[in-house]
């Protein structure tokens, strides 16, 4: 334990910081996703772009797996996806393997849409760190990555 009359613990200071812009940045980032989402389709859910983000990744995705992904139930992510295929951004199809199961793929329009939105988000990215260095861009992901990992499941 360390001593009130030393000041405070450095350590503790620096797991409050990092808190603090993690805090600040999971903020900031729910308050961009719906504004992302409407990039996409303007009647797309909030947190629909990241959903979209996992499929586009998977090529095709069961059902299943995406709610897995994201934490959250069968009839939740069954729910957004018959939202977002009703847009006609994703298709749905039987699993072969499984034929009680669904896949679903992005449609040619959900593709275009999605790479538009992304394009515009990742300009965002390079206009906010058009200032940073490569080395430290590359240790900012690095370090992301890292952090990634060792906060899943927290």
């Amino acid at each position: 334990m360390s001593d009130p009359l030393d000041g405070p613990n450095p350590a503790e200071l620096a797991f409050l910081a990092v808190e603090r812009e993690v805090a600040t940045l999971f903020r900031r980032s729910r308050a961009r996703a719906a504004e992302i989402s409407r990039l996409v389709h303007p009647e797309l859910e909030a947190g629909a772009y990241v959903l979209l983000g996992f499929i586009r990744e998977s090529g095709r995705a069961r059902v299943t797996d995406v709610g897995l992904h994201f934490g959250v139930g069968k009839a939740t992510v069954s729910r957004q996806i018959r939202a977002i295929e009703e847009l006609g951004l994703l298709r749905r199809e039987t699993d072969p393997l499984d034929r009680r199961a669904s896949l679903v793929s992005l449609t040619e329009e959900g593709e275009r849409r999605f790479a538009a939105a992304r394009e515009e988000r990742m300009a965002r990215f390079r206009q906010s760190l058009a200032g940073w260095e490569l080395p430290e861009l590359e240790q900012f992901a690095r370090l992301l990555e890292r952090f990634n990992e060792l906060t899943e499941g927290v």
